[in-house]
């Protein structure tokens, strides 16, 4: 046999079966398409985890009465998609509509903010129960103060944190019962006005002046006749008058006409703030502070986004930005008010007329708490 014969009897007999050749190259292709195939399994598995992990820690927030543009302004800071910082990781998921029981202006508002929510995709819940189940944290912001201490006591009792929107409440007894519940459930409550972080206030309460020996403000201040007159739209004016001069306000005096309400309060170093009520003429909000170090506007209204901040961290929390004593205070201002205008512009006591309001809330709460 030549050299290229056996050569090519050797080839032959180490030639490879076609079928097993066809074989081992599937698979080769089954390993080769399986790896990417692994990796695009575990790189969705992943991102699954971590839309899951990131939908857990956002804080799923309700709302309570539908009645007030505060629900959209403060759901288009809460839901917006591109949220800065200081209010990302909450979102507004549900929301029950009863407001006001008989108040026109509220009742009148809510199918329209209703669908305004829906079309957000916010869900809308048939009780304040539901609403419970589905939620960490409460914005109650029934337009009406009258219920209140009613739609709270259930969010205490569940110890979800709530922020109640301006009037805290229909009367100051009722105001008084929805601090005491507050403690009793160990579950914070906030409330305020959105002019306590209006322009400058802060700067004025950390020392810019100096001491405040004395501050002026002024706001709108339609009557509600459900209402103490200053709980429906003066507790903006006062709130500011409040945000720089802080607690501390002895007797209150109240000179009143149709268009007009002037109410001067001594605190008890010898301040004096007063607030101006405006129902007729060119209104806003403001005002001036006296310190021993200068003289400064208060103001202006920087609109809902930095109370959705302080909302926020109250939220995460825990902690009041406001103490109880103070929004209590402010209360109590606006009721010796109205006290001083039925007695015909005679001073009113401060301690009294908290006194006297905390008797009654005191009765109320024995048949309302557990």
């Amino acid at each position: 046999m030549s050299i290229i014969e056996a050569s090519a009897h050797r080839t032959s007999n180490s030639a490879v079966d076609p079928k097993l050749l066809s074989g081992r190259r599937a698979k080769s292709l089954r390993a080769f398409f399986a790896i990417p195939v692994l990796a695009l399994i575990a790189v969705a598995f992943l991102l699954t985890a971590a839309a899951e992990a990131q939908e857990s820690k956002t804080l799923r927030i309700g709302i309570i009465g539908l009645d007030t543009s505060h629900v959209g302004a403060f759901t288009n800071v809460l839901n917006d998609p591109k949220a800065e910082a200081d209010v990302a990781g909450c979102r507004v998921v549900a929301a029950y509509p009863k407001g006001s029981p008989d108040i026109e202006s509220s009742t009148k508002r809510v199918p329209g903010y209703t669908a305004d929510m829906k079309k957000r995709g916010v869900k809308i819940v048939d009780s304040i129960e539901d609403l419970i189940g589905q939620v960490d944290a409460v914005l109650l912001e029934t337009n009406d103060g009258r219920p209140h201490l009613e739609q709270v006591l259930p969010v205490l009792k569940a110890g979800k944190p709530v922020f109640i929107d301006k009037p805290i409440a229909g009367s100051l007894e009722d105001a008084i019962a929805i601090f005491a519940a507050s403690k009793h459930y160990k579950t914070p409550v906030f409330s305020s006005s959105s002019l306590r972080y209006a322009e400058h206030v802060s700067d004025i309460r950390d020392g810019k002046i100096g001491d405040v020996l004395g501050a002026h403000a002024y706001s709108p201040a339609h009557l509600e006749k459900t209402h103490p007159d200053l709980y429906w739209y003066g507790i903006h004016g006062v709130e500011l008058l409040y945000s720089v001069m802080g607690e501390g306000c002895q007797s209150v005096v109240r000179s009143t006409s149709n268009d007009f309400d002037v109410v001067t309060g001594t605190w008890d170093n010898g301040r004096i703030g007063v607030f101006r009520g405006i129902r007729k003429g060119k209104s806003g909000y403001g005002g001036t502070a006296f310190g021993a170090k200068g003289i400064h506007p208060v103001g202006p209204y920087r609109g809902y986004r930095p109370l959705v901040v302080e909302i926020v961290k109250f939220f995460k929390t825990g902690k009041q930005p406001v103490p109880d004593a103070e929004t209590l205070e402010i209360y109590t201002f606006m009721e010796a008010a109205d006290e001083s205008k039925r007695r015909d512009g005679a001073p009113v006591s401060m301690k009294t007329t908290l006194e006297t309001a905390k008797l009654r809330a005191d009765a109320k709460l024995k048949s309302l708490l557990d």
